[in-house]
């Protein structure tokens, strides 16, 4: 398992994938793919603790650096994320320093926070001792900024101990900069969100933290990296099934239109491809 540390160290920004599906399958498929980190949306996805945890241990096998969005700021509920193999957390809906460093506090155990010792799973899946002896310093922590009130607070929450980034979601953020002119969504084009999206980049490097950004393409991250972004999430598990079955569908559709095909002009699929 690489940290994300040392990407950064290489002068490199982490690519994370995102799951929303409940399901250890869909989770170690996605693993697998070549992401640096995965992060289990537990606040918006249509999962909750008890499919997060069998989620965490199917993406061990692959070496990916494993993480979970909150859902909420909460400590029984970050603390348990923890426990379960959560090496980072992303936080939703932090609007001020005294947010940033209650969230903080519950990633680190005393003397430098709140958490309470019980890594249950964790402790096996990276050695209790190793564990304890390392988790305050490599579990990250990412506060995410996506309120009118986070952005009038932006340089106050990005210098609180304790944080190791700010996580930009841009949908929210729409809605709250734009007091609901603007319909949420990712990758922004206008140009006053993309001042605020600089904005929170510049005060997360000002801070000496990383700066975070979820993207819906693959264009718009890369969009992000010649920004500066350290981190940048490529779209989703849902929201690429969806993208694959509508672009297979259009495909056959449009091949169905123009008429029966040849035999010749069928192609075997072979056991790679899921033949049988």
């Amino acid at each position: 398992m690489k940290d994300p540390r040392d990407i950064w160290a290489e002068g490199k920004a982490v690519l994370n994938g995102w799951l929303s599906i409940g399901n250890p399958f869909t989770a170690e498929i996605m693993a697998a793919q070549g992401y640096d980190s995965i992060t289990i949306d537990v606040q918006h996805g249509a999962l909750d603790y008890s499919d997060a945890l069998p989620m965490f241990q199917a993406m061990r096998a692959s070496g990916v650096w494993p993480m979970a969005r909150a859902p909420w700021r909460e400590p029984g509920a970050i603390m348990k994320l923890l426990d379960a193999g959560a090496m980072g957390i992303i936080c939703p809906m932090v609007n001020s320093a005294g947010d940033a460093a209650e969230f903080a506090s519950f990633l680190r155990y005393p003397p430098r926070g709140l958490r309470s010792f019980g890594p249950t799973r964790v402790g096996v899946a990276q050695g209790l001792a190793d564990y304890y002896r390392n988790a305050n310093d490599t579990v990250l922590g990412f506060a995410m900024i996506e309120t009118a009130e986070g952005m009038r607070n932006l340089d106050a929450i990005a210098a609180t101990p304790g944080l190791d980034g700010l996580y930009i979601g841009p949908a929210d953020l729409t809605l709250g900069l734009s007091g609901g002119r603007l319909s949420p969504g990712f990758d922004r084009e206008e140009p006053e969100m993309i001042d605020a999206i600089q904005a929170i980049r510049n005060a997360a490097h000002r801070n000496g933290i990383k700066a975070a950004l979820h993207c819906g393409t693959a264009d718009y991250a890369a969009r992000a990296l010649g920004w500066g972004f350290d981190l940048v999430t490529v779209s989703g598990d849902s929201r690429l099934l969806a993208a694959a079955a509508a672009a297979s569908v259009a495909r056959f559709r449009e091949l169905a239109s123009k008429g029966p095909a040849q035999d010749a002009d069928v192609p075997v699929p072979s056991a790679a491809q899921g033949g049988y």
